[in-house]
């Protein structure tokens, strides 16, 4: 586990080069996030302020000092969002939702110019679906999607969690996620799905891969 943190300080720093100082800036959720929250705090370098994609991230912004501001504020976009993964294949589809802020961050995905995935190497797979797919639901119809995931080829497991914004979240082992963008679109078309942790649709535009070797970059194509 020492190592594995240490490639995702490693992937942080490197972050710190998209950031754009005097202008607003998504961060994300996670593990690797917090590490960069770390980096941005003692790196000297100044936002306008940032987005934040969920109630820890933002605590620990505050913590540093670092300003934190609402989306709504937001008039036109995001130059750079920068957050993690639980899984990433090659085409920078990615599996997101392992902290359970799922939904916010896709909305803070849609929003940037430009998205930065920062992940070590046990992130990237050549077919998502290892990592229990989460998909965030309406309470009352934890059941009724539950059934619908199921005949989808799942197996959902009600995790014992509450999301910020008052929901829960179901994780879905046994997919094989061959076509990312379709399985996105026909989960979220389930009544009762805030959103699934799929993002086929808006993935990463660079990816940040920590490896024993050194920070590896490389861009969508």
């Amino acid at each position: 586990m020492e190592l594995q943190n240490q490639l995702k300080q490693m992937a942080a720093k490197a972050a710190l080069e998209y950031v754009v100082e005097g202008e607003y800036l998504g961060v994300g959720t996670g593990t690797t996030v917090g590490f960069f929250i770390t980096e941005l705090a003692t790196s000297g370098k100044k936002v306008k302020g940032c987005v934040s994609s969920s109630e820890a991230t933002t605590r620990q912004l505050l913590a540093y000092g670092i300003p934190v501001c609402d989306l709504n504020d937001i008039v036109d976009y995001l130059p750079v969002y920068i957050d993690g993964c639980d899984e990433i294949d090659g085409n920078f589809c990615m599996i997101k939702g392992g902290g359970g802020a799922l939904t916010r961050e896709k909305i803070l995905a849609s929003l940037a110019r430009t998205y930065v995935c920062i992940a070590d190497e046990s992130k990237l797979v050549p077919v998502l679906g290892r990592f229990p797919l989460p998909v965030e639901v309406i309470p009352m119809a934890v059941g009724v999607v539950s059934r619908q995931l199921k005949a989808l080829g799942g197996e959902p497991k009600l995790r014992d969690f509450t999301t910020d914004n008052g929901c829960k979240i179901l994780d879905v082992s046994g997919l094989q996620i061959t076509d990312p963008v379709a399985l996105e679109e026909k989960i979220n078309q389930i009544p009762g799905v805030v959103t699934v942790g799929l993002f086929a649709r808006r993935g990463a535009d660079v990816l940040l891969l920590a490896t024993a070797d050194g920070v590896k970059e490389s861009a969508a194509l």
